[in-house]
């Protein structure tokens, strides 16, 4: 079977003025049986459609914090630093992936974007605005899970993973607040939190809140995620 190219969105570094990517993102591809390919950083309409049209799957990554004007917000003092590049391509990016029911895969960052540009909200920074029991900003090392989710019953996940308690990684200050009306959620946090959702009608469109890119290689239900999303696209 000829592996899936899945295109994956890269991180910036601001002070660099520079776009990098984590390791684990391409290699939890790759070990999932993927072709990883790191995307340009762009918004040109062309240019996405093109790679939208060549393409097997698209992984949104972790990283810096939505732009609050993305979903009508002002920006609080206690929301991090933005990316006007990211800002700019993805939501255009992740429309085109859609409308061709190209499988979408978010991590961090990633359902945050999915449920902004699908009309949901989110929390700034939830020490501020969600105050919690619940360790959502864990310290190095991040292969380890600091607290669980609950996963909901009939939900891909919960057919994936065959369980309904699940330990995660937890490595954010961001999180959905309003959930957009089109998706349905997958997973809660026990403080509500909302960690995975769906788009239901799509071969693959899920993300989750967790990181499987830092702990793939330890955790099953990891490379379960990553091999599902790498699965779809190779379909």
């Amino acid at each position: 079977m000829k592996k899936p190219l899945i295109g994956v969105v890269p991180l910036y570094d601001s002070e660099k003025e520079s776009f990098w990517m984590l390791p684990g993102y391409m290699e939890g591809i790759e070990a999932a049986g993927g072709i990883p390919v790191m995307l340009p950083m762009t918004a040109d309409d062309g240019i996405l459609e093109e790679l939208v049209g060549t393409l097997d799957g698209f992984l949104l990554t972790g990283g810096h914090d939505v732009d609050p004007a993305l979903y009508g917000a002002e920006k609080s003092p206690a929301c991090g630093e933005t990316c006007p590049a990211r800002d700019a391509m993805e939501p255009k990016l992740l429309r085109r992936a859609l409308d061709a029911d190209k499988p979408v895969f978010g991590i961090c960052r990633g359902i945050q974007l999915l449920n902004v540009c699908l009309g949901g909200t989110l929390y700034q920074d939830l020490p501020a605005e969600h105050g919690s029991a619940v360790d959502h900003h864990m310290t190095p090392p991040y292969d380890r899970a600091v607290h669980e989710v609950t996963i909901l019953a009939d939900t891909p996940l919960a057919a994936l993973l065959g369980k309904m308690r699940l330990g995660v990684n937890s490595y954010h200050h961001q999180a959905v607040k309003t959930l957009a009306p089109v998706l349905r959620p997958m997973a809660l946090a026990d403080d509500g939190l909302i960690e995975a959702a769906y788009l239901p009608g799509k071969r693959f469109c899920m993300a989750v809140q967790w990181h499987p890119e830092f702990s793939y290689k330890t955790d099953a239900d990891s490379r379960a995620l990553l091999a599902a999303f790498v699965r779809a696209a190779a379909k």
